[in-house]
This record gives C-alpha cells, structure tokens and sequence, in this order.
C-alpha cells in the first residue's frame, strides 16, 4: 500500500473520530438534561481497491444508536412535572403536527392549557388539549394518566410507544417526531410530581473523551511518521536525479 494511500485511510479514521468526539461532548453537554437519552456512534468499515490492486481499508461513521434505558427519577414537589415509570412517550401538539417526549416538566398558560415549556400543547388519549377552567384547581394525576380537578371535564394523557425507539428522529427541545403510527401504552407509568433525569453516564463519557483524544493523537502521529517518510523519499529521488 502507497504512503498516500495510507494518509488518506488514516484521515477516514481521524473524520470518523471527530464525529465521535462531537457525539461524546454532546453527552456530556446534556448530563443534567430532562428525560435526555444518550447517544453512541455507529462505525463500519469500507474496502476499496487502489490502481495497484490493494485493498484499503476506510473507516465511515453511518448511525447512531440512541440509549433508551430510563434515566433516574428525581422528585420535584411540581404537580405539572410528570414522568413516565417505563415505555413511552407523551404526546404534545405543534405546528408541524404532534411529536413525542418523555420530558414531562409541564406547565399551563394563559388559556389554562397544559403545555411544554416551549407551548406546545399536551394532549389526551382521545387528541384532545387538555385544558383547565380553573388553573388554581388542585391537579391530580393518576398512574394510568387519569387527570382529576378539570372542572367535569374528562381527561387522561396520553402515553404512546412506537414499533422502533431507534427510528425516532430527535427534533429541538427534547421532541422526537417520527412516520410511525403511534401505539398507546395500555398500563402507562405516569408518574406526578417527578421529572426523569438524563441517562447519561458521566465517568463512561468522560473516559470515552480520554479514549477517543488518544486514538486521535495516535493516529495523527502515524500520520506524521508516513507523511516524512513520504518526504524522505522525495528527497532521496531528487538527490538521485
């Protein structure tokens, strides 16, 4: 295999690094983010065949693979802050149409509507904005997401999983908006007054940084070394010429 060729499978795998870098950072950035699902970088190898008939060997990033282990559950005295104890995802309405998050740190506007902190609209099982006459109502929230203290009106949120967490397209705010069909969760874990934290492992995403510096490093000297070796056969033609 050519020095050149070389250089360049080495590049391949620093381009492939920094990406997984970005990705590590990202986690780290969001260690304290509600309900936030950690992501890993998915590699593959590729061969290409030079002039000369070598194989060469190049690294691409192609995927993520998104963490759904649920994250711990911190409590937080909020009657709008909800968690969901186990699959699935609350369903709010945006302009775009509805998207889905397991961030449940809610609360109600000027209309009475239960929302995002964003705005967007939380809804129930039947579509429905869930929404209060009264906001200085007491609010209670059942485990199946059974609402109570709506002024008569009859409400339960609405707690849907999908056939492919992995499929699921990460959209701003911690939203996630997908072509799937959603299925409502039959037995949902609604869970009032507690916010699931973020899964992110901090000690695992710090030494994956460690790791990814140094194979980066290591691999820019490997660089280092073809690229004088390179130079030094330049060198010895010219001499010889």
């Amino acid at each position: 295999m050519g020095i050149e060729n070389a250089i360049l499978i080495g590049l391949s795998r620093q381009m492939a690094l920094r990406h997984q870098m970005d990705m590590v950072a990202n986690n780290i950035a969001n260690m304290n983010t509600t309900a936030y699902k950690s992501e890993e970088l998915l590699f593959r190898e590729y061969l290409v065949t030079s002039e000369q008939g070598d194989q060469m060997s190049y690294v691409e990033s192609y995927g993520t693979l998104r963490n759904t282990t649920e994250g711990a559950m911190r409590p937080t005295e909020n009657p709008l802050d909800l968690a969901i104890s186990g699959v699935g995802y609350f369903v709010v309405e945006t302009e775009d149409g509805p998207k889905y998050t397991r961030n449940g740190h809610f609360r109600l506007n000027e209309e009475g509507q239960l929302t995002t902190m964003e705005g967007d609209p939380v809804l129930d099982v039947d579509d429905r904005i869930i929404e209060f006459a009264d906001p200085s109502t007491e609010i209670s929230v059942s485990k199946d997401g059974s609402i109570t203290g709506v002024d008569g009106q009859d409400f339960r949120i609405a707690v849907v999983s999908f056939e492919n967490d992995q499929a699921l397209k990460k959209d701003q705010n911690g939203l996630y908006k997908t072509d799937q069909d959603p299925v409502p969760v039959e037995t949902p874990g609604v869970l009032q007054g507690m916010l699931e934290g973020s899964n992110v492992q901090p000690i695992i995403q710090m030494t994956n940084m460690i790791e990814v510096q140094r194979a980066y490093e290591q691999m820019q000297k490997a660089m280092n070394t073809e690229h004088d070796l390179q130079r030094d056969a330049i060198g010895r033609l010219g001499a010889v010429a």
